[in-house]
């Protein structure tokens, strides 16, 4: 079974004005698919919060989405100051968001917790001073 969609999008750390790009495209490609729209929504809603966390935090990043037969998957990557502590940072309400994020409407410590909740599968590593990957898998069957 080959991936029937594979796409990449960048993302720029602290261009606000393009977060949800990629979430938006993503929601776009499964609904051409036929995807079923609980999944098409949890995807969208944990591949978003993901898609914020980079711009939030990171400088720059990218996120690599492919679907086959049985799921999708959504990878995210990012050059950024990682996570010191993902056990803390999977806890709600958990936010190293400066004030100026948080005034925006962002920052509120539910991005990885919604991921989480969101997604059949979730996978969290970081290293401090480099970065941090998400993957997100969900299950079509």
């Amino acid at each position: 079974m080959g991936e029937k969609i594979a796409d990449q999008y960048s993302v720029t750390g602290g261009d606000f004005s393009r977060a949800g790009y990629a979430s938006s495209q993503i929601k776009k490609s499964l609904k051409k698919l036929g995807v079923d729209m609980a999944i098409i929504k949890r995807t969208v809603v944990a591949t978003y919060e993901g898609e914020v966390n980079i711009v939030a935090h990171a400088w720059s990043g990218k996120i690599v989405f492919a679907v086959d037969d049985e799921k999708i998957r959504i990878v995210l990557e990012d050059e950024g100051p990682g996570i010191e502590d993902i056990e803390q940072a999977m806890e709600e309400g958990f936010s190293t968001a400066t004030s100026e994020i948080r005034e925006m409407g962002f920052g509120a410590g539910m991005g990885l917790p919604n991921m989480k909740k969101n997604a059949d599968h979730l996978h969290v590593e970081s290293e401090v001073g480099k970065g941090t990957r998400v993957e997100i898998t969900m299950h079509l069957n």
